[in-house]
């Protein structure tokens, strides 16, 4: 769980809302060596595109899948104390935004990147908390007529706190 903030995107945003902070759902799954590893990371922001009560956004949202690669401090250094890493990747990044007249609706599916770090603390053998702050952004550069203004492009930053199991 966690909050994006930051954004930037040449889409039609009815209602400026992509920069604005924004509450994100997802998961991870790791598989992780002593200092390499890859990931899958998924994320979905409901309302990304939306802020308080207006109305003329229906539906809207951003979602991420990303697979990663993975660079940790060794793990027998950070046994006892919070172990950092870094992570970038690539994967696909979603945009749905429906206006309340269906003439500017968006619906893209880009290609993405992404990198960031954060810190792991394991509290048990197998139950631990992470901490993460991530960069995203399309790297698309179509013109669309009608959905953005200029080559198409959404961006962002999401910081996380999450539950980790360990098996």
């Amino acid at each position: 769980m966690g909050l994006t903030f930051g954004g930037d995107t040449t889409l039609v945003d009815l209602a400026g809302a992509s920069g604005s902070p924004n509450l994100v759902f997802g998961g991870n799954a790791a598989f992780l060596g002593d200092v390499l590893g890859v990931e899958v990371d998924v994320g979905y922001a409901p309302g990304f595109f939306q802020s308080g009560d207006e109305r003329l956004v229906l539906g809207n949202s951003a979602t991420t899948v990303t697979g990663n690669l993975v660079i940790a401090v060794p793990r027998h250094v950070t046994e006892y104390t919070l172990g950092p890493y870094f992570v970038a990747g690539f994967g696909l990044m979603h945009a749905h935004i429906e206006d309340v007249l269906g003439v500017l609706s968006v619906s893209r599916t880009l290609p993405a990147v992404n990198f960031g770090g954060g810190v792991t603390g394991f509290l048990s053998k197998r139950i631990g908390l992470n901490w993460e702050a991530r960069y995203f952004s399309s790297i698309s550069r179509s013109e669309t007529q009608g959905v953005s203004f200029g080559a198409e492009q959404l961006s962002f930053w999401r910081a996380s706190m999450g539950l980790v199991v360990r098996y």
